[in-house]
């Protein structure tokens, strides 16, 4: 029981902040074992705030501004993605501009994950469509130079760029702003 409480002390700063404690960091007081059946009556002691809690909000500081950091860098390009798919500025089967294509193939498509598999033999153009089995959705189509076309994610290549771009935030901020991964 001894062993399995120095364990506890040892990682659980580790835990709470995601890092390894200094050696002189304060051990953590002696827990002690709570049962259904409690032969006081008093209230058992307050839980501790998360870790996110206890921190100051100084050592939030430089994760907020790499957030507002990696917001600044992206929201053009999907305020633009956002345009081209919701409004009537492109009809379904309507290749977009060559200034727009050159945005998307350079901002976006080179980050997809699997970019060499969508551009295959060749990129003849950026279409967009309404997707062939989610019909009520538009997405956007690379049309090959052999004819074929098939679609790709924005978001997938956004996320992609970040992780690359920001590799000590991009998870954190891709896990609190991106509905899925």
């Amino acid at each position: 029981m001894a062993l399995a409480a120095a364990l506890v002390r040892a990682a659980a700063p580790m835990l709470l902040r995601g890092r390894v404690a200094p050696c002189s960091a304060p051990a953590l007081p002696p827990r002690r074992l709570l049962s259904c059946s409690t032969t006081s009556d008093a209230p058992p002691p307050p839980a501790r705030p998360l870790a996110s809690k206890l921190a100051d909000p100084e050592s939030q500081l430089p994760w907020r501004e790499a957030q507002a950091e990696i917001l600044r860098d992206i929201e053009p390009v999907v305020q633009l993605i956002k345009d081209i798919l919701h409004s009537d500025r492109y009809g379904d089967g309507e290749c977009v501009t060559s200034k727009d294509e050159i945005i998307i193939v350079e901002k976006l498509l080179a980050y997809h994950p699997r970019a060499e598999d969508k551009i295959g033999c060749g990129l003849d153009a950026i279409m967009v469509d309404r997707h062939p089995q989610f019909r009520k959705s538009r997405c956007l189509f690379v049309v090959r130079t052999d004819g074929v076309w098939i679609d790709f994610s924005y978001q997938k290549c956004i996320r992609e760029y970040i992780r690359k771009k920001y590799p000590s935030h991009g998870e954190r901020f891709i896990q609190e702003h991106f509905k899925r991964t």
